[in-house]
């Protein structure tokens, strides 16, 4: 059965990430029953109401010559997107990928690469982007830029201000977790869910998890790293590691936020490691974790996880619209604190994971407010 409810979505970079959604969205729309009531790849099926295919892209920006003009079902399978292909085609679209504002959004070095896998700035001027959200009645923007596209974010989340549309920040860069600009969608009236987000099971979750059991079990937790490798555009971006910056404090603070006492800098490392063309966006994460147990004896654990990076953070995406979505049917505003503790690693207010899917659960019901 269809769904009665709609959500009119816009998104700024149609990368990988913004693949793996579309494509998710038209798998689950084509579901049989026991996907959907067994909720296969989600945290819900449906949240208060709003399926998966109840996203509707009304929108879409892009920088990339091979995106920018393209419709948005052939733009998402076009290079240098290398995502694992969940289904061959989705349904026509309506929508052409228009060309946005470039600022910050794509490092230089990008540009030295082959073609498959380097950006080719399209020459296109760039949209009036408030305009167009209007024009088109997006509700939701979800922000998919490179990291270290400061300027570009910021641009996006003034635009959302004017526009009045509600933000879904997916990137290292502070705007939900900062008082400043939380204040200001708080003023506009509208929603905003941010930092940085977290995949369904990736380094970052898993690492955060672990954390919390070392603590609760009576173990202290001496020295740790997570080193990361990957094959996508975003790994590639960051081999350029002025950009890393806020990337970096955002997943050791995601750690960091699990123990009762930090750890010294020295002893926690966490960030990406390299970038290997092979693995496309298959990410690699080695994870260390050393501490001390019973009479100080030492325990050590090492672990290797292996995941398709844009699927495995598509479904905590597709939470994150819906409750956007949700906050502006209740017409509540500024930061969702518990969607933003339960799917981004940088969120304004840390709590531990049980505790976040918690408020999630209430806020969908409606007893929690934020």
């Amino acid at each position: 059965m269809e769904p009665t409810k709609k959500i009119k979505l816009a998104i700024v970079g149609v990368g990988n990430c913004a693949s793996s959604l579309l494509q998710g969205i038209h798998y689950y729309k084509n579901a049989n029953d026991q996907v959907r009531t067994k909720h296969v790849g989600l945290m819900h099926y449906d949240l208060a109401g709003y399926r998966p295919e109840s996203i509707e892209v009304v929108a879409a920006f892009d920088i990339d010559k091979r995106k920018v003009g393209q419709t948005l079902e052939k733009a998402i399978y076009a290079k240098p997107n290398c995502t694992k292909e969940i289904v061959p085609e989705i349904s026509p679209t309506g929508i052409t990928v228009q060309m946005g504002e470039i600022y910050d959004g794509v490092s230089a070095h990008m540009a030295d690469y082959v073609e498959d896998r380097a950006f080719r700035i399209s020459d296109a001027k760039p949209v009036d982007v408030v305009k167009v959200l209007k024009e088109s009645g997006a509700e939701v923007l979800i922000c998919y830029l490179p990291v270290g596209s400061e300027e570009a974010v910021r641009f996006y989340a003034n635009c959302c201000l004017e526009a009045k549309v509600a933000m879904v920040n997916c990137m290292p860069v502070f705007i939900a977790s900062n008082p400043e600009w939380a204040q200001k969608f708080k003023d506009a009236g509208i929603p905003i869910v941010g930092d940085d987000i977290k995949s369904q099971v990736g380094a970052t979750i898993v690492h955060r998890v672990l954390t919390r059991l070392f603590s609760d079990r009576g173990v202290k937790l001496d020295r740790t790293y997570q080193l990361n490798t990957g094959g996508n555009t975003d790994f590639l971006n960051m081999l350029n590691f002025s950009r890393l910056k806020s990337k970096k404090i955002s997943k050791t603070e995601a750690v960091q936020s699990q123990l009762d006492e930090p750890l010294d800098e020295d002893n926690i490392h966490i960030g990406p490691s390299d970038y290997v063309p092979w693995q496309n966006d298959n990410k690699v994460c080695f994870l260390r974790m050393e501490g001390q147990g019973f009479a100080g004896v030492p325990l050590h654990l090492e672990m290797r996880l292996s995941v398709e990076d844009s699927p495995n953070s598509a479904g905590v995406a597709i939470e994150a619209i819906r409750c956007a979505k949700l906050a502006l049917d209740r017409k509540i505003s500024g930061v969702l604190k518990s969607i933003s503790s339960y799917t981004m690693k940088h969120p304004i207010e840390q709590v531990p994971d049980a505790k976040a899917y918690q408020n999630v659960e209430d806020f969908i019901s409606g007893r929690l407010e934020y």
